[in-house]
């Protein structure tokens, strides 16, 4: 353990650094229609007057009515079921230790609700890994009550993982009153308590799973004490009424004073009772794990809603970490793993060097391990990567499924391998359900390297790019899955040769692997190969009840390197095509900036797109969101034009698209 640790989280939490581009603060009315993620305070505000940029507002006073930005911050996917197939490697393990991932993905004002114009963006792939999600942020100049914004709501859910929101009540030398404790604990003439209620009506409006709450404003005394452990009482009450769950960060302790444990003991164990989970603070030993532990099992609690906290803020995969004291290779894990701030694999790399390409080859480092394959950990490497530990997860279940690898941001977006805007862009919301086990390679041969590519894509930003020497045919894992076949059941490939001559064959397993790390029982069915984007349909000929897994068998054909791009993947019995949204409309307008509204299409919907179609025909991409609102700003009169068209369409599971809703804005 660091003994700076707490001087490190302090200087961080004062603003929360949360190390995202900085995003310009509205400078003007015209700027305020840009909606931004939503923060508050308990009920009293700071005195004096809020920074440029900052809204101040109190949790106590809102009403879903009354919130204008809801429409754009409220998630639509629902959250994913789970399953967790058999494990790439020996040492994963199912049904241990789990991980929680706190992380600032942006500042606490100012934080766009649906994306914004950059690339540079923690864009998190490795969901398979991670069992719980924070909304890590707020400061005591801004707001301490963070709720996440939709699209990492979105992308979370489709991959199974609930997303909790942030109660941050911060130290008293960075900004903290305990007057905001209080405001938090504060009880109604009925011993109700109202923000608890307000909490849960927060998350259910929204759509995220819960709160996480750090009670870190010093002074308090038992009677405070008592007030929190009632509010967290109540709040986990209601939270499971509704579907959601609270986490408790070791803090507060029973007599009202902040006191980090690093255990679960006799200090925050009634917190820990009143909480569905609790993050262990960074001051445990492998000692006091093994204790907090047993005390959990003799709680009646698992072991496993407990996280040992892991700072990797300052130095991700080079941080010293004891692993063996919270997940042994040689025995039961002890308990599960709290990352604090792995957003680090973004924020380490220099400003110029944060293309997307960079951040995922150091975010596969990060949770996939040095070796970059799942299967074949490199059991030199210092960092106990999670794929190590932890059993991967996937979300693959029904049909129709359908993915283009769209990562959630981009150089350019493309659509039908063409493209039609050449801006760089996030928006976390439009990332597919991504592969779970990137990258595992079966082949007796040298293993080409895979990963996700920016110069090229079908749809979206990103495609699967597999390039090197093929001496020996490769067959890549591609998606776990639980897909029922029938008769009808067709595969769809988009793919493309680039470079060497290749023969590609599609691989469906009807059956698990015989043991972990095994290649699984695939039949091989032909694919032609093309040297420009081609969708190529595969009937599951012959194979009928349950896929297990879907990969691709690559064999060169001339002995040469190899270069061979993946863009889409669907499977299907029968085509499908969303109904046209109605209604669109823009709900206002100040110069060039513009929010729409509509009502959702029928049939099964992915997102929408929103393009804005030229005098001279030609469409441009503006964007995308899975919510029923979008904001684009900075438009104006191009070629001569009186007024603007705007071109609405809904996306299909399967990626194909409706007939447009339109909309005119007279200039």
């Amino acid at each position: 353990m660091k003994p700076t640790r707490r001087t490190v989280l302090i200087a961080a939490t004062a603003a929360l650094l949360p190390s995202s581009p900085a995003v310009a603060a509205p400078k003007s009315r015209a700027a305020a229609l840009q909606p931004y993620a939503s923060y508050w305070y308990p009920d009293s505000l700071p005195s004096g007057t809020p920074g440029t940029g900052i809204t101040w507002r109190s949790l106590k006073s809102w009403r879903p009515t009354d919130d204008p930005d809801l429409a754009f911050n409220a998630s639509t996917v629902p959250l994913a079921p789970r399953f967790t197939p058999a494990p790439v490697n020996a040492t994963a393990r199912a049904g241990q230790a789990r991980i929680q991932s706190l992380v600032s993905f942006g500042p606490t004002a100012a934080n766009p609700s649906q994306g914004s114009a950059t690339a540079d963006y923690y864009a998190l792939t490795h969901w398979a890994y991670i069992d719980e999600l924070v909304f890590w942020g707020g400061s005591s100049g801004e707001g301490l009550i963070l709720a996440p914004n939709a699209p990492i709501v979105d992308a979370a859910h489709r991959h199974g993982v609930p997303v909790l929101g942030n109660v941050f009540l911060p130290p008293v030398a960075y900004g903290g009153q305990l007057r905001w404790t209080r405001d938090l604990v504060q009880q109604d003439a009925a011993g109700r308590y109202p923000l608890a209620e307000r909490l849960v009506a927060v998350a259910e409006a929204y759509g995220f799973d819960g709160w996480f709450v750090n009670a870190e404003t010093g002074g308090g005394d038992a009677a405070l004490a008592a007030g929190m452990l009632g509010f967290m009482r109540e709040l986990k009450s209601l939270a499971r009424a509704a579907g959601q769950r609270v986490t408790w960060y070791d803090s507060m302790t029973v007599n009202g004073a902040v006191s980090w444990q690093g255990a679960l003991n006799s200090q925050n164990e009634a917190f820990f009772q009143a909480a569905d989970d609790m993050f262990v603070d960074f001051r445990w030993t492998a000692a006091k794990l093994t204790s907090s532990g047993q005390r959990a099992g003799q709680l009646g609690r698992s072991r496993y809603e407990l996280w040992a906290g892991v700072d990797v803020e300052a130095n991700g995969w080079n941080s010293s970490v004891n692993w063996d004291a919270i997940v042994p290779r040689d025995r039961a894990h002890v308990v599960s793993v709290g990352f604090y701030r792995p957003e680090w694999t973004r924020n380490h790399l220099p400003a110029d060097g944060r293309a997307p390409s960079e951040f995922h080859a150091a975010d596969d480092r990060f949770w996939t391990g040095r070796s970059l394959d799942p299967s074949r950990p490199d059991g030199t490497d210092s960092w106990r990567a999670p794929a190590v530990s932890v059993a991967d997860r996937s979300t693959v279940t029904t049909v129709p499924f359908a993915s283009v690898f769209n990562t959630g941001h981009g150089l350019r977006w493309y659509e039908d391998g063409k493209v039609t805007s050449d801006a760089p862009w996030n928006h976390l919301g439009l990332q597919d359900r991504l592969p779970s086990r990137r990258w595992v390679v079966h082949t007796e041969g040298q293993r080409p390297a895979v990963n996700f590519d920016f110069a090229d894509a079908w749809c979206g930003g990103s495609s699967v790019l597999v390039e090197g020497e093929l001496d020996e045919p490769a067959v890549v894992d591609v998606y776990a899955t639980r897909l029922p076949v029938t008769v009808d059941t067709v595969v769809e490939l988009t793919h493309r040769t680039d470079a060497g001559g290749v023969n590609v064959e599609l691989a469906v397993a009807m059956a698990e692997p015989s043991g972990p790390g095994a290649t699984p029982p695939y039949t091989y069915l032909p694919v032609n190969s093309v040297n420009s984007w081609q969708t190529v349909s595969v009937p599951l000929t012959g194979l009928t009840g349950t896929a297990h897994a879907i990969g691709i068998r690559l064999t060169a054909t001339d002995g040469g390197p190899v270069r061979w791009r993946l863009g889409g993947l669907a499977v299907r019995n029968a085509p499908h095509t969303p109904g046209a949204p109605s209604g669109l409309r823009i709900t206002a307008a100040s110069g060039g900036d513009l929010r729409y509204a509509w009502n959702p299409a029928s049939g099964d919907v992915r997102h929408y797109t929103l393009h804005r179609l030229l005098p001279d025909g030609t469409r441009r991409f503006l964007g995308a969101t899975c919510q029923r609102a979008f904001f684009a700003g900075g438009l104006g009169p191009e070629q001569g034009e009186r007024a603007a068209r705007f071109e609405l369409r809904a996306v299909g599971e399967l990626y194909t698209t409706s007939a447009p809703a339109t909309v005119t804005h007279a200039w």
